[in-house]
């Protein structure tokens, strides 16, 4: 049978619209001869009713105007909980998964009893790890710029640069050693 998903006056990204909008209300549609709801439907104010897979919490919001992103955080919900018992949590009865790869699989994901400890901490490494290809390109873009303008840049931009390059190194080199040792192994 179904089971909510969202919950009410929870901030969503209204796909087929593409807004967002807040959930006024949980709609469940019921069977007669069956104790559960068969699906259930979200009402946000915008004239109809919403299944869940149109809805996303917070997906769409990580993506850099103008940039390509794979990475994306999703909502996953939580087995070992129920909404209830984690009302102190930013979105009771879910924890985030970062997705790396452009289906709905792949990527960073936390234990139940981690993300209970301190959810907002967790939060925030979901936000951050999905937006650290667009704060690579950033410091890839830096880079670039202070190379091909070295008449037009100041001395503090100089250092951001070599800052930033230095952070790439390092993402690269322990990237290609990952490389090698699993090819090793």
């Amino acid at each position: 049978m179904a089971k909510a998903v969202f919950h009410r006056h929870q901030r969503v990204y209204v796909v087929p619209v593409g807004t967002w909008a807040v959930i006024e209300r949980i709609v469940p549609v019921w069977v007669k001869g069956f104790d559960e709801p068969v699906r259930v439907a979200y009402d946000c104010g915008l004239g109809r009713e919403f299944a869940p897979e149109e809805l996303s919490p917070i997906g769409e919001s990580t993506q850099v105007k103008g940039e390509e992103q794979v990475w994306r955080v999703a909502r996953a919900k939580n087995k070992w909980q129920d909404p209830d018992e984690t009302t102190h949590h930013p979105f009771p009865g879910t924890f985030p998964i970062v997705l790396t790869e452009k289906g709905d699989w792949g990527g960073w994901r936390v234990p139940g009893a981690e993300y209970d400890r301190n959810p907002g901490r967790i939060e925030f490494q979901a936000r951050l790890i999905s937006l650290s290809p667009s704060l690579l390109k950033l410091a890839a873009d830096l880079e670039a710029y202070c190379k091909d303008n070295p008449d037009h840049s100041d001395q503090e931009l100089f250092e951001l640069s070599k800052r930033a390059t230095s952070i790439r190194k390092l993402i690269d080199t322990e990237t290609s050693n990952n490389i090698k040792s699993d090819r090793a192994a």
